[in-house]
């Protein structure tokens, strides 16, 4: 599969492309470039997502900062002022080919976090499903750590995971994962595809070349571990070209990192084993037919509860005899599952004031037993 077979794909966006590293002002017209590609796979039917990163180095040029001797308070300055300038001239060039631009601000640990991840993955599915491109930046202005630029690479691809995307591009300044550093090296050769992230493939990584783009490879490589567990092809390619995204639909140079999943299959394979279960939903028979079916667990067809959840976490759905039939990741809690019990989805909102969606457990977060 290739970029033009992506139905949801995520654009992870270095500072270094978007800011000049000499000026430290805009390249405005490789952003609008950029944007039309966008809007071009938009065209084909493909859901985009933007991983962005450039707040700090904007902010950085706006606030008269030294980028050589910054400390963290002046890092979450930088941020807080250039995160307006870096959503305004991302709206502009979204906006230029008549797309909706959605700023959404999160931090790594919103990922671990249960609630907050289910939260952050309604939000980005009902912006998807409304047509709007949602642009994602670590909120680096309430960071607690250390900032280090690159875990925007990561940041991608956890989110690559939270919304099941089938591919995550990294646009960087070479062209992919090469045998040695080819800045260095001219014998140095591209790796066209990995299927396996053996340790001679993560020795590669060096180190990287400008002050805006610290990550370097290494954190290109971490993310791709993290989306070839997820069942997410990853790609890094060259961005520091016009149109770079139009240029792999035309067989650009990269390397493709393909997993043996599909997103879908690596997180129903970590839903069953991976995920303890906290309690248990005991369903009727019309239920359960659904469920084979591969429909979504409603509230209308449970019968009892057992133990105690919280939303999103594991739980085991049973038979009125007591079986097995399911195990998935509950969007409610035990005591708003008890709730909603016997209702229809559409009484979902009135009882409990708010909705995560129709289906106490959808089908995406549901392995039946023995498949």
């Amino acid at each position: 599969m290739s970029l033009a077979d992506a139905k949801r794909l995520i654009v992870k966006v270095g500072s270094a492309l978007l800011v000049d590293e000499t000026t430290g002002k805009l390249r405005r017209a490789w952003l609008e470039a950029l944007a039309d590609d966008i809007a071009a796979l938009r065209e084909r039917g493909t859901e985009v997502i933007i991983v962005s990163s450039g707040a700090i180095a904007m902010g950085r040029r706006i606030l008269g900062l030294d980028h050589r001797t910054i400390s963290l308070a002046d890092k979450q300055a930088a941020a807080a002022t250039g995160q307006i300038s870096l959503s305004q001239v991302w709206q502009e060039a979204l906006h230029r080919n008549g797309l909706v631009m959605a700023q959404v601000l999160v931090t790594l640990e919103d990922m671990e976090a249960r609630r907050r991840y289910l939260n952050a993955r309604g939000t980005l599915n009902a912006l998807l499903a409304r047509g709007a491109v949602p642009l994602i930046n670590e909120n680096d202005t309430v960071a607690t750590a250390e900032i280090r630029f690159g875990d925007n690479d990561r940041l991608a691809a956890k989110v690559a995971h939270m919304i099941s995307a089938d591919m995550l591009v990294l646009l960087s300044d070479i062209d992919g994962l090469y045998t040695a550093d080819p800045r260095k090296n001219p014998d140095a050769e591209l790796i066209p595809e990995v299927g396996e992230l053996t340790p001679e493939i993560m020795g590669m990584a060096g180190a990287a070349p400008t002050m805006y783009s610290s990550g370097g490879m290494v954190t290109k490589l971490q993310a791709a571990e993290i989306a070839m567990k997820a069942g997410c092809r990853m790609m890094i390619a060259r961005g520091t070209i016009y149109h770079p995204l139009k240029a792999q639909l035309e067989g650009g140079l990269h390397t493709l990192f393909k997993p043996s999943e599909t997103p879908l299959a690596a997180r129903r394979h970590w839903i069953a084993t991976s995920l303890s279960a906290r309690g248990a939903i005991v369903i009727d028979g019309g239920a359960e037919r659904a469920l084979r079916a591969g429909k979504n667990l409603l509230a209308p067809g449970i019968v009892s509860l057992q133990g105690s959840f919280k939303a999103g976490d594991a739980v085991r759905v049973l038979s009125a005899e007591g079986a097995e039939i399911a195990r998935g990741i509950s969007s409610y809690s035990a005591e708003e599952t008890r709730q909603l019990m016997g209702h229809n989805s559409h009484d979902i909102e009135p009882i409990l004031g708010f909705s995560r969606g129709n289906a106490i457990i959808h089908s995406d977060d549901l392995v039946l037993a023995g498949a």
